[in-house]
């Protein structure tokens, strides 16, 4: 348990040293604290992908590897391990990010599986620690989507695990508070100014892709404006704890409201006036008797209300260097 720990802290202090003095030297959103509005949340959620989560998912993972290995022929295991390591590797990137890109497509349409995947998607604030809120149910359906075409294809265990750890560092990244300027990069390499916008609180942007963009430049879902999205969301009453994101996911849709409205608006010190037929909440701060304020509802639900200001201005994705 000591070594857990231990290891889950250097792998926090390692994320911070790499990764906030890019948030602060190339900021996409300058002036985003560190300590902003959903840390502790988020904090909470990587905790558990670390402490407990991940454990269990790539137990599960060791799983489908025996039943892959059991149904594959060793005979294409063998062809496959005859071929040159980049064409392996190549093969293998290609496929995951086409798995995982259609997989992920589904994830934003298939009511059942956004239930799940809507938790990563309710961070109101883009940086790298915001990239680990995700509820475990769906970090199996993904890490399974991205890792069995390198066990179709024979890929040894330690192989497996260091595509993992470089997935993890590349989302980490993609999710990060900064826009470097990498100018026709862009188009091969998958960057947080594309992902961001992924996030923007319309969930059908497109950039569906996490190492490169090139899936959905093939499929036409490639998105890159010149500015960073104005809001970072979803539209569903979304919970203001940890457990409570664990837990909403399971429960019927028609419970979701009134389990988030009432304890989020008394926090708040408002009276709540909700149209069920509208995306707004018009709230009365009864604290300083100020006039009906319009938000939305992830306004009120999460991390009380959350102001993301003008858009960011930045360098188009067609910059050159």
């Amino acid at each position: 348990m000591l070594i857990l720990l231990a290891s889950t802290g250097f792998t926090f202090a390692v994320l911070v040293v790499v990764f906030r003095p890019l948030e602060l030297v190339f900021p996409a959103k300058p002036g985003q604290r560190f300590f902003r509005p959903g840390f502790v949340t988020d904090l909470c959620f990587f905790l558990g992908r670390h402490l407990f989560w991940a454990g269990i998912v790539f137990w599960l993972l060791l799983q489908v590897r025996g039943w892959v290995f059991a149904i594959v022929p060793p005979d294409f295991h063998e062809a496959v391990a005859g071929q040159p390591w980049w064409l392996q590797a190549v093969e293998a990137v290609f496929l995951s990010d086409l798995f995982m890109y259609w997989g992920h497509r589904l994830q934003h349409r298939v009511p059942f599986l956004w239930r799940f995947h809507a938790v990563h998607h309710s961070s109101q604030h883009m940086d790298w620690l915001a990239g680990h809120r995700e509820h475990p149910l769906d970090s199996i359906y993904t890490m399974t989507l991205i890792n069995l075409p390198p066990m179709v294809l024979g890929f040894p265990l330690q192989t497996i695990a260091s595509f993992l750890l470089l997935r993890g560092v590349w989302a980490a990244y993609i999710h990060s508070n900064v826009r470097l300027p990498i100018g026709p990069l862009r188009w091969f390499l998958g960057a947080p100014e594309l992902h961001h916008w992924h996030h923007y609180r319309d969930r059908d942007v497109g950039n569906y892709c996490n190492l490169s963009p090139l899936m959905d430049i093939m499929f036409g879902t490639y998105h890159c404006p010149d500015h960073e999205p104005e809001r970072f969301g979803i539209k569903e009453p979304t919970p203001r704890t940890y457990w409570g994101y664990m837990i909403q996911s399971l429960l019927p849709r028609s419970w979701w409201g009134g389990m988030t409205r009432q304890s989020a608006a008394i926090d708040m010190g408002m009276s709540v006036k909700w149209n069920d037929n509208d995306d707004n909440v018009t709230a009365t701060t009864e604290l300083t008797g100020s006039s009906p304020l319009l938000l939305q509802p992830e306004d009120i639900y999460a991390n009380g209300v959350a102001s993301q200001g003008p858009e960011s201005r930045s360098a188009p994705c067609s910059t050159a260097v």
